[in-house]
């Protein structure tokens, strides 16, 4: 069965994890650029934590449901509807064949995720199922989604029990400025101690240039020591490069497999989520950290994802929903 895209938006991708293990051979990563709100979509519907999702970027898709289906939504909250009315974010529901739902402006972040149980099922590439539109591939035929694209889901889902108490709190973003946690990157000490001191205490904004691949950061430009050729080296989800100009650029989700920039800092994992959410106009300064610390706080993000997990079992073992037969009564006499 499927989904009928009424209105891509203004920029929809099915997205995974990604495709990891082929940055070698010469293909990015791509995959979701907000990891934690990915892994609570699906937690929500109750998928296996890679299923694949879409990504929803500032202005969101209209969408006409085919069949029967259980969906999340997570990440930045906006205005949605369902046939016209509201639709609660961070909450397990059911939409029935022939229904429509409208997500349109994002206001309180950037990105949203839209799970479905059983995940979309686009083919795999490479061992994952994320759009590259760099690459065109991946994802719905490698490219944003449009107006007339149908988009392939499980045919019989699972049903999941009660999914009406299956609920998380949402999400507050800043929508000014944002504080992100760094450690210290391979070529952090090729600059020198003032350049080191002014990065850590500057406020950098982020500027136009800002997409999937990467944001450029503006501000007062910092003194790149090396001037001869760097060797070409791999690079990685929130390295953040200096070049020649010394204005940095935070590398993404859709980020070339290689780079010869220097490596001033790299965003710890646990903040990821937060430069993901954040868009151009918007305020950055960055704490120095040590990778220590960054590991500790991954590993409390992780313990606190399985609280959540237990926590929305509970909800569901404990609560009554209505199963999907009564539902379509109920429907009936409305």
């Amino acid at each position: 069965m499927s989904i009928t895209v009424l209105d891509g938006g203004l920029f929809t991708t099915v997205q995974d994890a990604g495709r990891t293990s082929q940055q070698a051979s010469g293909f990015g990563v791509s995959g979701v650029m907000d990891p934690w709100m990915f892994r609570l979509a699906n937690l929500l519907v109750n998928n296996s934590t890679d299923a694949a999702v879409l990504e929803i970027t500032s202005v969101g898709p209209t969408l006409q449901f085919n069949q029967d289906c259980i969906v999340a939504l997570t990440g930045a909250t906006g205005i949605a509807t369902l046939d016209g009315q509201p639709f609660q974010f961070y909450q397990a529901r059911l939409i029935l064949s022939g229904q429509q739902l409208a997500i349109k402006q994002l206001i309180n972040g950037t990105r949203s995720y839209l799970a479905v149980v059983g995940g979309f099922q686009v083919p795999m590439v490479m061992g994952s199922r994320a759009t590259s539109t760099r690459y065109r591939l991946g994802g719905f035929r490698g490219r944003a989604l449009q107006t007339g694209d149908v988009l392939p889901v499980v045919r019989h889902a699972a049903y999941v029990p009660n999914y009406g108490s299956r609920h998380l709190p949402s999400t507050t973003y800043s929508q000014t400025q944002v504080s992100i946690r760094v450690t210290p990157g391979p070529q952090f000490d090729q600059f020198d101690q003032q350049t080191q001191r002014v990065f850590a205490k500057m406020t950098f904004t982020i500027s136009d240039a800002a997409d999937r691949m990467g944001y450029r950061l503006s501000g007062a430009p910092l003194k790149v020591a090396q001037t001869g050729n760097l060797l070409s080296e791999g690079t990685f989800f929130g390295g953040i490069q200096v070049p020649q100009d010394g204005a940095p650029i935070i590398l993404l989700a859709d980020r070339q497999t290689t780079g010869g920039y220097p490596v001033i800092a790299v965003i710890a994992s646990v903040d990821l989520p937060l430069i993901a959410q954040a868009r151009p106009g918007m305020t950055v300064n960055f704490k120095l950290i040590s990778i220590t610390a960054a590991q500790q706080l991954l590993k409390a993000q992780q313990e606190k994802l399985a609280d959540l997990e237990r926590q929305v079992q509970q909800l569901s073992e404990r609560d009554l929903s209505p199963r999907l037969a009564a539902t379509r009564i109920a429907r009936l006499f409305k």
